[in-house]
């Protein structure tokens, strides 16, 4: 046997008992999210508390060293380390403290990794020292000065502030190991820019798309109907400035609004106005209505050539009466209130006219070529997935569509009957495809994405039909009831979860995750449903739906012990955070306590390491154990 046999003998020997070892490790933590709405400061706090992990790992440490105040502080020191520490003027013996202090939690946190995990994650300019002190086994005797002199020198060199942000963020990186977020990342809320931006930034996720989410990589991809509703919804909630990060010059919208719509309160814009002048406003209101016009023409373009997605009822526009005053909806008329219908002709409800089809096209073309939002849908289309199954467990954003009798409904989509799981595979193709083909506006695809954002069968809609134009513009409110698909009913069975498994192929043992409807805690719903099969984590961190949850939305924790749900109250900003020390601790709510720690080697992981243990072994040739010598 030549050296070079020899080496590769000794280097698959080594990485067999690496395997074997990492996989007795604990499972490490995994952190779920949902329906986020533009509202970064909150997620970004929850982020950065990890869900209440990092308030539990320092009472750990310090219970019976630390009062309660003194672990807030510390707690908000690795919460907010560049706006708390960067500035902090403290003596040598107050640094020595807290360094010390992070020091210790972050090797609590990290002592569930590998070293050359811990390794490869530390920051460069510190890497040698911290891993030093992170891993001083022997501080009581030989090193304790070697230990001390590291903090005195690091703070004589005027580095203390810019060490002890290194290990805060150290923390908040190692404490939860993996990210879920199970989609709505875009819309009601002002910032879902700076939320992809910092989730670009996050080491270990996934995304499961919500319908939020699609219709923003529709409208990048071609589709006029996405585009429209984009728009439609910016505008609604008077987010003209998150258009305009993403260099979208309305413009043109705004001279054509101004030209033929006139004010009306049904179009002002919702929430908190105080940014906007009183012009901006004006502005946004005739917008509102340009496109709300335009939507309603492209969508009904797009139903009529595609009568397989049988949305026929969706066509309104030809139902007004001559003068536009009125609606007949099923053999029942309707008096129109605040219409807005003068750029629609009696004779071709459904055409754009000529200034509206080169204003959307203007606005396509803007969307396709903003940099920005091109890097943002590609980390989305990237990252995004319809579903995901993970250590036994399935996400998802919305629901599986059924009847009353609890069967997965079908649709027939291009000479293929689809439902369950094969119908998100398909959504999901349909993703990818359009995206990848974004110069076609009406191919088959891209109008399958818009169908995700309001069809019946739609696996992120979930209801038989969405009620914008009876929103809009009808006061009888049975007019806008839009009905929930039989899921939202069964979820509640064990029975109906279990089906859901094994359509998935995953076993009774796991549970399944959902977002997209907000949770009524202040009608008594539970987040925990079916014995624990269901888990739905829309509790309502998008501001509009807090009045109806009562909370500001619900995370959950799946660590080596224990899952968890936590429900959190509302944020208000991060400047009042820090100041008032009001860290707004999640009620926790255990879903599950594990009878035995799980290791690595209870998840997908550990799966893989198993087989990559087994190959290796499989194909070692007869050896001498004297080479490990």
């Amino acid at each position: 046997m030549n050296k070079q046999a020899e080496s590769q003998i000794v280097d698959d020997l080594i990485e067999i008992i690496n395997l074997e070892a990492i996989k007795q490790l604990p499972k490490s933590t995994e952190h779920f999210i949902s329906d986020l709405h533009g509202e970064f400061e909150a997620f970004d706090h929850l982020l950065r508390n990890c869900s209440g992990v990092i308030s539990i790992k320092v009472a750990d440490l310090f219970d019976d060293i630390l009062t309660k105040e003194e672990q807030l502080d510390l707690c908000f020191n690795i919460y907010y380390p560049e706006d708390i520490l960067l500035t902090a003027d403290k003596t040598k013996d107050e640094w020595i403290t807290l360094l010390d202090q992070l020091v210790q939690v972050t090797r609590h946190v990290s002592s569930k990794y590998t070293r050359s995990k811990v390794r490869k994650a530390l920051p460069k300019p510190y890497d040698y020292i911290l891993e030093e002190l992170i891993y001083q086994y022997d501080e009581e005797s030989n090193k304790l000065k070697y230990y001390h002199t590291i903090f005195n020198t690091i703070i004589d060199l005027n580095l203390a502030n810019h060490f002890a942000v290194a290990l805060a963020l150290l923390i908040q990186r190692f404490v939860v190991d993996h990210l879920h977020v199970l989609g709505d990342i875009y819309d009601r809320g002002p910032n879902p820019d700076k939320i992809v931006d910092r989730l670009m930034e996050i080491p270990s996720l996934d995304i499961q798309l919500g319908n939020h989410d699609i219709i923003w990589i529709g409208a990048y991809s071609g589709s006029m109907a996405c585009l429209t509703n984009v728009l439609r919804i910016q505008l609604r909630y008077g987010h003209t400035h998150l258009l305009e990060d993403y260099e979208i010059d309305l413009s043109r919208l705004a001279k054509y609004g101004r030209r033929y719509y006139q004010d009306n309160k049904a179009f002002h814009p919702r929430g908190d106005t105080s940014h906007l002048t009183q012009e901006e406003i004006d502005d946004i209101t005739l917008m509102h209505q340009a496109i709300s016009i335009m939507q309603f023409k492209v969508e009904s373009q797009l139903i009529l050539r595609r009568p397989e997605f049988k949305m026929e009822k969706r066509l309104l526009l030809d139902k007004l009466s001559k003068d536009q005053t009125s609606i007949t909806l099923e053999g029942e008329s309707y008096p129109i209130e605040n219409g807005c219908f003068q750029r629609v002709d009696p004779d071709n409800p459904y055409e754009l006219t000529l200034g509206e089809e080169l204003i959307l096209l203007d606005l396509l073309n803007q969307f396709q070529n903003s940099l920005k939002l091109e890097r943002h849908i590609n980390f989305l289309v990237l990252h995004g997935t319809m579903y995901k199954a993970y250590n036994g467990n399935l996400l998802f954003h919305g629901c599986l569509p059924c009847t009353e009798e609890g069967e997965f409904m079908e649709i027939e989509l291009e000479d293929e009957r689809l439902k369950g799981k094969s119908l998100m595979d398909r959504f999901e193709k349909a993703i990818m495809a359009s995206f990848r083909n974004k110069r076609s506006k009406e191919d088959f695809d891209t109008d399958l994405i818009w169908y995700l954002w309001c069809g019946e069968v739609s696996t992120l809609f979930g209801k038989h039909s969405m009620k914008t134009f009876e929103r809009y513009f009808l006061t009888d409110k049975k007019t806008h009831k839009e009905i929930q698909n039989p899921y939202y009913r069964l979820r509640d069975s064990e029975e109906f979860c279990n089906k859901i498994l094994e359509e998935f192929e995953l076993e009774k043992s796991g549970y399944i995750i959902n977002g997209h409807t907000p949770v009524k805690a202040l009608e008594g719903e539970k987040p925990v449903k079916a014995n624990g099969k269901m888990l739905v984590i829309d509790g309502g961190l998008a501001k509009p739906y807090q009045k109806v949850t009562g909370i500001a939305g619900y995370t959950l924790v799946d660590n080596s012990h224990e899952i968890y749900i936590c429900a959190h109250s509302p944020f208000t900003t991060k400047e009042d955070a820090i100041a008032s020390k009001r860290d707004i601790l999640p009620k926790q709510f255990i879903v599950t306590e594990r009878a035995r720690r799980q290791q690595v080697a209870d998840t997908d992981i550990g799966k893989m390491l198993d087989q990559q243990s087994q190959k290796l072994r499989d194909n070692l040739p007869p050896y001498h154990p004297e080479l490990l010598l």
